[in-house]
């Protein structure tokens, strides 16, 4: 099926779509995929795995200095783009960027599968340097396929979005299940076998995006042998003031977004502590064999549901990339092997015990469940304003918070361990979710809209400093968990993440009037 109404910039073949959008969206999508996994797989496991003791195999830190490092890392992982954005704009091209960093994250993964100090900060090196050249220029290549669509821009990063979280669901689930129980260091390194496959993916079938990411140079010369002279593409020539009030409001958006990552990342840090040493997670009898069943059914529907996206865009591109697609497959073969030898031993046990990275996946999958949901009503006349999305993300955010602080009132001062109810958890990152699909995918859209077409890789890299701060604030933030549980009790910890997000999202509401007129007629 060719595009009716909108041309998407790319070859002819981008122009038959899925879902309504290009498929070259999808060839980003499941690139994109297991970037995520690679990075929420090492997310999942890393506080885990260094506050273990060393009878676990961990290395038995502090919660406090395991919240540094993750808070660090996952801070410079949002830093590096701006650099790699930079050398995409100028130098590199966005395709060449993404070839290059998706390799060095493989080679992070590898040094990863060795017990030593020095193997984790090389690999934690590398995974920063690849995300650096990866990361800003997946987006960027999208904006520009959609230089001329730029009312189906906010469907589209919502779409790529369900793409990060399905990558992030299986990270989560299978390098959490195998580094709990087969050994970290088998988790760390699980990612790097699908970062090289997804790498040979995006290389093989680059040539459906035309001449969109590639290098200055090749771009001009790609014009010059063209048999189609007559480009497409329009630029808006906006005058000094205008543009100045439109970096003003990306700049207002970052700095509210840095108070939304700094409490959401708490999933990775002090909610995946608060999931080990805090909620009840082994189940017997019935409540086990209602959690396999739930288990395997959420395991399940979303890998058919990514598994029939796949076959769908092998309908259209096969012919073309079949070299591509059969490394893609690969990839999938994989994944539906181990997912069914996990599900197996599940099966087998007389009793569950729920690991304590099995929370986080919770996120991915409400993303995959509601991003379809999300991007209809972004294309509807229901579409609210910038500041309206991004101050209900942070409501809802507070409120996932209140949930926990309210579940947590019955630990007491002080306490190292408790059993609380799992539910908790469960109904926090479902708010929690529902908050980050109302922000995230569309602050990058709006980025994209607001800002000029050359200064679009250098944007997203100032747009993942923001969010780099609000990282490491995470970090920092959760790291005072030991601190704040003796001094107060654990409640007050949670009602803190309660309350500022909360705070946040209405100051940014009463905004949307200033921010509308200072986007000078962006929707």
């Amino acid at each position: 099926m060719n595009a009716a109404k909108y041309r998407f910039e790319g070859s002819e073949m981008n122009n038959k779509l899925l879902m309504g959008h290009p498929s070259g969206l999808f060839v980003l999508f499941f690139t994109e995929m297991w970037e995520r996994f690679s990075y929420y797989g090492m997310r999942a496991i890393l506080v885990l795995f260094l506050t273990s003791a060393l009878i676990d195999g961990g290395w038995a830190w502090s919660r406090e200095d395991a919240l540094g490092l993750y808070g660090t890392y996952t801070m410079l992982v949002y830093f590096s783009p701006i650099l790699g954005g930079w050398l995409a704009d100028k130098y590199f091209g966005y395709r060449n960027a993404i070839v290059w960093g998706a390799l060095i994250m493989a080679l992070g993964h590898a040094a990863m599968a060795f017990d030593t100090p020095w193997s984790l900060y090389i690999g934690i090196g590398l995974l920063v340097a690849g995300n650096g050249l990866f990361k800003p220029n997946m987006t960027s290549i999208i904006n520009g396929m959609y230089v001329n669509a730029q009312a189906k821009k906010d469907g589209a990063f919502t779409i790529f979005y369900m793409g990060v979280n399905a990558g992030a669901f299986l990270g989560i689930l299978l390098c959490g299940y195998i580094g709990e129980t087969q050994g970290w260091h088998y988790g760390f390194s699980l990612a790097g076998v699908f970062m090289f496959l997804g790498t040979l993916q995006f290389w093989l079938a680059q040539g459906i995006f035309g001449k969109v990411g590639l290098s200055p140079s090749k771009a001009k010369e790609y014009e010059s042998i063209s048999e189609n002279k007559e480009s497409t593409t329009t630029h808006e020539v906006v005058p000094p003031n205008v543009q100045r009030d439109r970096y003003i409001v990306v700049g207002v958006l970052g700095f509210f977004t840095i108070f939304f990552w700094a409490a959401f990342e708490q999933a990775g840090g002090s909610m995946t502590i608060f999931a080990k040493d805090y909620t009840n997670r082994v189940l017997e009898g019935d409540a086990a064999s209602l959690f396999r069943i739930a288990n395997t059914l959420l395991t399940i529907v979303p890998l058919v549901i990514i598994t029939y996206v796949l076959f769908k865009l092998f309908q259209i591109t096969f012919k073309k990339y079949a070299l591509s697609n059969l490394f893609l497959g690969t990839s999938f073969v994989i994944i539906w092997a181990i997912v069914l030898w996990m599900l197996n031993n599940q099966f087998s046990e007389i009793k569950t015990e729920v690991p304590a990275s099995w929370f986080s996946i919770l996120n991915s999958f409400y993303i995959i469940t509601f991003a379809p949901l999300f991007s209809k009503l972004w294309e509807s006349k229901y579409n609210p304003s910038a500041t309206v999305k991004f101050g209900a993300g942070l409501i809802l955010l507070g409120l996932g918070f209140g949930i926990l602080a309210y579940g947590s009132a019955s630990i007491s001062q002080g306490e190292q361990t408790a059993s609380v109810s799992m539910i908790f958890l469960i109904l926090a990152y479902l708010l929690h979710t529902l908050g980050e699909l109302t922000l995230s995918p569309v602050g990058l859209s709006y980025v994209s809209k607001l800002v000029p077409a050359a200064k679009i890789g250098l944007m997203y890299g100032l747009w993942y400093i923001a969010i780099g701060m609000g990282n490491k604030a995470a970090g920092s933030m959760g790291g005072m968990i030991d601190t704040i549980t003796a001094q107060y009790d654990m409640s007050t910890f949670f009602l803190i993440f309660t309350i500022i997000p909360i705070i946040a999202g209405l100051v940014l509401m009463a905004l949307t009037p200033i921010m509308n007129r200072l986007m000078h007629g962006i929707k």
